[in-house]
């Protein structure tokens, strides 16, 4: 769909503005909480019906994927149309109508390597929310060297049999299904590599949870003991799902980058610094050190929102995101962990509760979230991996023999 301008454009933004009024639910107007994220999927729970309300018109619409072409359940909009709807849902501080990998990142590579009858058949699930995806990529021998995966597809004829193990598979527990990296040709090393999607409940398929040192269990291992999965399940070419894995990661790496990845119940660090640490007369946080690494941090944050757009916008005028993702991506994860080691600075002998009296709940969060956010200079591709992609392909820099 062609770009609208001038009338047309502040048509569709004075419709879109009546629509939402008249279709956000008041009660979502409450900060979300991290157990209150709208997941979607056969196993999820929705904790509060109008978020699931939310996310039924919001899919009516296609705007749980506002540019991805109606025939396949998107909105159709163009970009200056998305611009509009991203900025109406801002001015009213919407909450997301679904958190998705299947939007972030396996929707993207399908419209551009799927067939036509997988387009159809899994497009539409993924913009309503009916389906929750999990990412079988590592292993335990293949975490930062991904193309040595060893998980075995085998084919059978009629069907493909997997057998092999996955490591850190965010949400494989709850999830329904999974796009999943597997080896189709052992003489062979990133050309041997086939991209499969199957039904998690598959006879076969077993995810364990894993507990982090936050004390949740967000990651999993995930096994297959003789998996059988339908041949038209798999993506693209056999032994060509390196060039879709390379694509898929692209679209994670922009979309962890782009959120910033959360956290902290919400807290805002410098009203967090300013209770705990305290102010002067005149408002200004009373440690003059921690208040000038503050203000860095947040200028910084501002800088980096600003090129997340820039790259945005670049990304949707070429052929979808570039190497550059990397650099956005190694600082996402560099900045949200400093965020958190001030805040736990800021909050002092109450930075370091775990449990117990004496501490509220949104200090326990912010010191669990400190121990989490040391995975995200690993998720998504380590920050060493990303830096090896800038070095390589954003600044063309050889390696020295």
């Amino acid at each position: 769909m062609a770009d609208f301008g001038g009338g047309e454009l502040e048509t569709f933004r004075a419709e879109t503005r009546a629509w939402l009024e008249a279709n956000y639910p008041p009660s979502l107007s409450a900060p979300m909480g991290e157990d209150d994220a709208p997941w979607g999927g056969r196993k999820f729970a929705w904790k509060n019906p109008d978020a699931k309300l939310w996310l039924d018109r919001m899919a009516e619409r296609g705007w749980t994927a506002p540019m991805w072409p109606r025939e396949y359940g998107g909105g159709g909009l163009s970009k200056a149309q998305n611009k509009v709807l991203d900025q109406e849902l801002r001015r009213i501080k919407a909450r997301p109508a679904l958190m998705s990998f299947g939007v972030w990142m396996l929707g993207p590579v399908l419209l551009e390597y799927a067939t036509e009858e997988q387009k159809q058949r899994f497009l539409p699930q993924i913009v309503r929310g009916e389906i929750r995806w999990c990412q079988g990529y590592s292993e335990p021998g293949a975490g930062s060297d991904l193309a040595s995966l060893q998980t075995k597809c085998e084919d059978k004829g009629d069907h493909w049999l997997i057998n092999g193990q996955k490591v850190w598979t965010s949400y494989a527990d709850q999830a329904d299904w999974i796009f999943c990296l597997v080896r189709t040709d052992t003489t062979k090393k990133h050309e041997g590599i086939s991209f499969v999607l199957f039904d998690m409940t598959s006879p076969g398929v077993e995810a364990r949870p894993i507990k982090l040192i936050s004390g949740s269990s967000p990651f999993c291992e995930t096994f297959f003991d003789n998996v059988k999965v339908p041949k038209e399940q798999l993506v693209g070419k056999v032994n060509g799902g390196w060039d879709i894995a390379k694509r898929l990661l692209q679209y994670e790496r922009q979309n962890i980058s782009a959120s910033g990845f959360g956290g902290g119940g919400g807290l805002d660090l410098v009203d967090v610094a300013k209770k705990e640490v305290g102010v002067d007369a005149s408002g200004k946080l009373l440690d003059g050190d921690l208040r000038g690494r503050i203000a860095h941090h947040r200028m910084d944050g501002h800088a980096f929102m600003l090129t997340v757009r820039r790259a945005e916008q670049e990304s949707k005028t070429g052929s979808g995101p570039s190497a550059a993702v990397s650099i956005i991506k190694y600082a996402a994860a560099k900045m949200n962990q400093d965020r958190y080691e001030l805040m736990v600075e800021a909050m002092g002998l109450q930075g370091l509760g775990w449990e117990g009296e004496g501490f509220s709940q949104d200090e326990l969060n912010v010191t669990r979230g400190m121990l989490r956010s040391k995975g995200n200079s690993i998720e998504g591709g380590t920050s060493e991996v990303n830096l090896n992609v800038v070095a390589k392909r954003v600044l063309g820099l050889l390696d020295h023999q």
